[in-house]
């Protein structure tokens, strides 16, 4: 037994990072859409903060810039992404098209995440409760 562990131990190859992205003042959130392609924040200070995307192969971009404190994210069906951010000096949840157009969909303070339930209404949280509130939006499937 210990001579199969070595040698699996000997086979293995050393652990590179996938993709590297500036530092974040706290946690960083994540989300991944249809395809594959993970999307992060990295919450700072910035009122023109990113939301980075990294493919498959661990290239990066930026796939929207303009955002304040963007945390939680969760994308519906139609491949909208939604974050809880600040758009324009106005804090709530922001929907992102794929288009990348910004529009603010739920108006609220303190807002940190959220979560689309089955029943068609989403788990918005702050950082002191969570809220199950009626918006209608059929969230992605992450349970393939």
């Amino acid at each position: 037994m210990k001579h199969v562990l070595a040698r699996a131990r000997a086979q293995q190859t050393p652990t590179l990072p996938h993709a590297t992205l500036e530092p974040s003042i706290a946690a960083y959130h994540l989300a991944f859409d249809d395809s594959g392609t993970l999307y992060v924040t990295g919450p700072t200070t910035s009122s023109n903060q990113a939301i980075h995307a990294i493919d498959r192969d661990g290239n990066t971009s930026v796939f929207y810039q303009g955002l304040g404190r963007a945390q939680g994210m969760a994308f519906d069906i139609d491949g909208n992404l939604y974050v809880a951010a600040s758009l324009r000096g106005q804090r709530g949840i922001v929907r992102i098209t794929p288009s990348r157009e910004a529009s603010l969909t739920v108006s609220g303070n303190n807002l940190v995440g959220l979560a689309f339930m089955e029943d068609g209404c989403a788990a918005l949280a702050t950082r002191d409760a969570l809220y199950h509130v009626a918006l209608d939006i059929e969230g992605r499937n992450l349970l393939i």
